[in-house]
């Protein structure tokens, strides 16, 4: 009677260890996706050298309790690209996208959009909302205004 009830601890601590571990998994890579902006003056401010891997960066931005989240990523040509982590069509999956190679892809649909296409004649549908920005010297700045523009996706 021993021995099983020695197994049978065992085996439910071997479960909760496993659990534990995937639920720290989990929030650990949910937590990772965006990280806060700064702002300053109504601005939001994100050095352009961290966009100089060719990847895709993701930032959130609270106002009043809800977080709008957006990525900036370089685009081949060096150009710099910003839009809302959602579109007019999929926004309310709240799954945004991801980036594959040189495209953004829309996470609840599966689309993709080439990054160095992204702007304000790519809108409406599944593109991502588009964002706009300015390269102020070596930092890319967005309004605050044209952030909070985007709550509606959020």
């Amino acid at each position: 009677m021993a021995t099983i009830n020695r197994n049978s601890v065992v085996w439910a601590g071997m479960v909760t260890l496993a659990l534990l571990v995937g639920a720290v998994t989990v929030f650990a890579f949910s937590l990772g996706k965006y990280e806060k902006v700064k702002v300053s003056g109504g601005v939001a401010m994100i050095p352009a050298a961290k966009l100089a891997d060719g990847k895709a960066h993701f930032y959130k931005f609270e106002d009043g309790g809800k977080e709008i989240t957006f990525f900036a990523a370089k685009a081949a040509d060096g150009s710099i690209k910003t839009a809302f982590d959602a579109c007019d069509s999929c926004y309310k999956s709240k799954k945004g996208y991801e980036q594959q190679g040189d495209k953004m892809n829309c996470k609840n649909c599966n689309q993709k959009f080439a990054i160095n296409r992204l702007g304000p004649n790519a809108t409406g549908g599944c593109n991502p909302g588009y964002l706009p920005h300015q390269l102020n010297g070596d930092t890319v700045t967005i309004s605050v205004n044209d952030l909070k523009g985007g709550a509606r996706y959020f």
